[in-house]
C-alpha cells in the first residue's frame, strides 16, 4: 500500500486556514446582501407602481420620485434647503452636546453633583421631545429658536448619559493608582478618566446625531421658511407625493452620511476601538 504524502505549499504562499476563507465568503456574501434587499425592495415598489396595484396618490414610483429629486436639485431649492437643514441640525447638536458634556461630567465626577442633578435630568428624560414643541413655541416664538432648541433637547440626554456612564465606568483601580504617582485631581481627570470614558462618550455622540436629525424632521414641520421640512410641508399642501417622497428620501441619506462620518471620527479618535463605537 502506497502512502502519498501530503504536497507542501510553494515557498513564500500563504495558506488561510478553512475557517478563514470561510468567514471570507460569508463576510461578503453579507456585504451582497446589503445592497441587494434595498434594490429588490425599490424593485418590487416600481412593478407595482407600474402595474397599479399601488395607486399613484398612495406612493408614487422610485423613478418619479427619482425625477422629483431632479426638478428639486435643477432648481436650486434642494441645495438651499439642505444647507438650510443642516445649520439647524449642526446648530442644535453642538448645543445640546455642549450641555450634556458639562451635566455629564459634573455628576460622574462629583457625588454632589450627582445628588443635585441626575434626578432632576433623569425625570426630564422621560418626557418625549416631541412634548416640548408647544412649550418652546409660547416660549421662543414661531421662528428659528424653537427648532434649534427642540434639537439641542433631544441631543443633550444622549450625551449626558453616555457621558456619565463612561466617567463612572472607568476602573477606580486605575484612579487610585494615578493618585499613587502623584497625579493631581485634575490631571487624573485628564490623563485617565476622560481617555477610558472616551468610547463610551463617541457612543453617546454617534446617537445624538442620529436624534437631531429625528428632531429636525420633527421641528421643521412647525412653520418653516426653509428647510426639507418646507419642501414636504409644501408638497403636502399641493397633495405632490412625489415631492413628500423626496424630501423623506433626502432626510433618510442625511442620516446615512452622518452615521458613515460619527464612525469616521471614531476611527480617528480611537483606532483600536473601533469595533466596539462602530457596531
Amino acid at each position: 500500500m502506497t502512502v502519498l504524502a501530503p504536497t507542501a505549499p510553494p515557498p513564500g504562499s500563504v495558506v488561510l486556514p478553512a475557517r478563514a476563507r470561510t468567514g471570507r465568503r460569508s463576510g461578503r456574501w453579507r456585504r451582497w446582501l446589503r445592497v441587494l434587499v434595498p434594490l429588490a425592495l425599490l424593485g418590487l415598489w416600481q412593478a407595482g407602481s407600474s402595474t397599479g396595484l399601488i395607486p399613484q396618490l398612495v406612493l408614487d414610483s422610485p423613478v418619479t420620485v427619482g425625477r422629483a429629486l431632479v426638478e428639486l436639485w435643477q432648481d436650486g431649492l434642494l441645495r438651499d434647503s439642505i444647507a438650510a437643514s443642516l445649520q439647524r441640525a449642526a446648530v442644535g447638536f453642538l448645543i445640546g452636546l455642549v450641555t450634556g458634556l458639562v451635566l455629564g461630567l459634573l455628576t460622574g465626577l462629583s457625588r454632589l453633583g450627582e445628588e443635585m442633578l441626575d434626578s432632576t435630568v433623569q425625570m426630564l428624560r422621560t418626557v418625549p421631545f416631541l412634548a416640548l414643541i408647544p412649550l418652546f413655541m409660547i416660549w421662543f416664538g414661531i421662528g428659528e429658536a424653537p427648532k434649534v432648541a427642540l434639537i439641542a433637547a433631544a441631543c443633550t440626554f444622549a450625551v449626558y448619559f453616555n457621558t456619565y456612564a463612561g466617567v463612572r465606568g472607568v476602573d477606580p483601580r486605575l484612579v487610585e493608582a494615578g493618585r499613587t504617582f502623584g497625579l493631581s485631581r485634575s490631571e487624573v481627570v485628564r490623563q485617565i478618566t476622560l481617555p477610558l470614558a472616551l468610547p463610551t462618550l463617541l457612543v453617546g455622540v454617534r446617537y445624538s446625531l442620529g436624534v437631531s436629525l429625528l428632531a429636525l424632521v420633527a421641528a421643521e414641520q412647525v412653520n418653516a421658511r426653509s428647510g426639507l421640512g418646507y419642501i414636504v410641508m409644501d408638497a403636502r399642501n399641493s397633495l405632490r407625493v412625489d415631492l413628500v417622497l423626496a424630501g423623506i428620501v433626502v432626510y433618510a441619506a442625511l442620516g446615512i452620511v452622518v452615521d458613515l462620518l460619527s464612525r469616521a471620527l471614531a476611527k480617528v479618535l480611537m483606532p483600536w476601538h473601533v469595533e466596539n463605537v462602530g457596531a
